[in-house]
């Protein structure tokens, strides 16, 4: 019995606002989390968060490192790990603080941009050898000798709705360059940034490509990873945004799409004032609507109606407070988005560590309780 096909019809119909079976439920899980996970629940140094709570959808994106270098390892002791990646970059990671830091670049002006030269972005290292990368082995920690992509996909692939994943060029050019340098750079020369972009853009429509190829039919949709905003508005102007990098997000999509998948746009931040022009783009969904930052689900689907769906938006601030009455209110609510389709159940980022699972292991009950169509809310009913 292949388990994977009812999450993907109750995926995809998500995705085209029509209503599933039943809500699909997706996330993401701060390393911390899952060792709380190992510790408090009846569960082996393997735990999968994805099997353990039977969840509809698996995220795996490739190595998309400019250069196919793998990652150099130059400290290595209990408190500090440092390492040099294949964006060039040496990121700092400390035992006392859960993100990387990002201390030095090796592109940094603009004739180092303008000579940059990217590997190909099908080169089959990226999708059939486990070689150490970015996007995969340098996040909350640092995990080396992930197994390949297209091994991790077929891991996946019988049980769940699998999507790959791939980085806007603003994702991408900070990673390479460091966040302030990248702004500072786009205020004294615009035009030299955005053509800089469009080279990136490129490169990942290279990489959507890749990944599609190399999956041979085992993915159900892309991921774009791209943050462009903070708590209150965007890192730089719309207008920017617009002429920038609006185009090479419109190639992303219409690559993805060439293949018959969905989109769904992954974005911290409050880059409402851009919503319209990616829906525009081609993006199907966006994730994961911080509510920290404002965003409300509700609120989104009745300004956008049947045109755009929507992944998140439970706010772990409640989770955290691990009340299950307020848990239960803030998921029944949310899932009034759920009408008519269009929504899947995900947090408003990512389940941090000051989340029980317990609290999680309720919010997947709920939702498998209450999302069945035809939604009965009962008191958290919002006709």
């Amino acid at each position: 019995m292949n388990r994977a096909k009812p999450k993907i019809e109750r995926v995809h119909a998500a995705l085209a606002r029509k209503e599933p079976d039943r809500v699909p439920i997706a996330e993401l899980f701060w390393a911390n989390f899952l060792r709380r996970c190992k510790e408090e629940l009846p569960v082996g140094a393997d735990f999968d968060p994805y099997r353990y709570w039977d969840l509809d959808m698996v995220v795996i994106p490739p190595n998309m490192d400019p250069h196919v270098s793998g990652i150099q390892v130059l400290l290595d002791i209990p408190s500090r790990k440092v390492v040099k990646t294949g964006f060039g970059a040496t990121i700092e990671h400390r035992c006392d603080y859960p993100m990387p830091h990002f201390c030095e670049f090796d592109t940094i002006t603009y004739e180092d941009m303008e000579a940059f030269t990217f590997d190909d972005p099908l080169d089959p290292r990226r999708y059939y050898e486990p070689i150490d990368d970015l996007i995969n082995a340098v996040v909350d920690e640092i995990t080396l000798g992930k197994p390949a992509f297209v091994d991790r996909v077929n891991a996946y692939a019988d049980d769940f709705c699998v999507f790959g994943g791939v980085c806007e060029p603003h994702e991408m050019i900070w990673r390479m360059m460091g966040v302030e340098n990248v702004l500072i750079k786009i205020a004294e020369e615009p035009l030299k940034v955005a053509r800089f972009l469009e080279r990136l853009g490129d490169f990942l429509v290279g990489i959507v490509q890749g990944q599609i190829a190399a999956a041979g039919g085992k993915l159900s949709g892309l991921y774009v990873w791209g943050d462009i905003a903070y708590t209150r508005a965007m890192f730089f102007s719309p207008d920017y945004w617009r002429m920038a990098y609006l185009p090479q997000l419109r190639r992303i999509c219409d690559a993805v799409h060439a293949a018959g998948l969905p989109v769904i746009y992954h974005g911290c931040g409050n880059a409402s004032e851009v919503f319209e022009d990616m829906i525009e783009a081609g993006v199907d969904a966006y994730n994961p609507l911080e509510a920290k930052t404002g965003l409300d689900v509700l609120e989104l689907k009745r300004r956008f109606g049947d045109r755009w769906a929507f992944v998140g938006n439970i706010d772990v601030r409640v989770l955290a407070r691990n009340n299950r009455d307020e848990v239960r209110r803030e998921v029944l609510i949310k899932l009034n988005a759920a009408k008519g389709g269009g929504y899947i159940v995900h947090s408003d980022h990512s389940v941090p560590d000051n989340v029980a699972p317990a609290t999680y292991d309720y919010l997947v009950s709920l939702v498998k309780e209450y999302g069945e169509y035809p939604l009965e809310l009962g008191e958290y009913d919002r006709t």
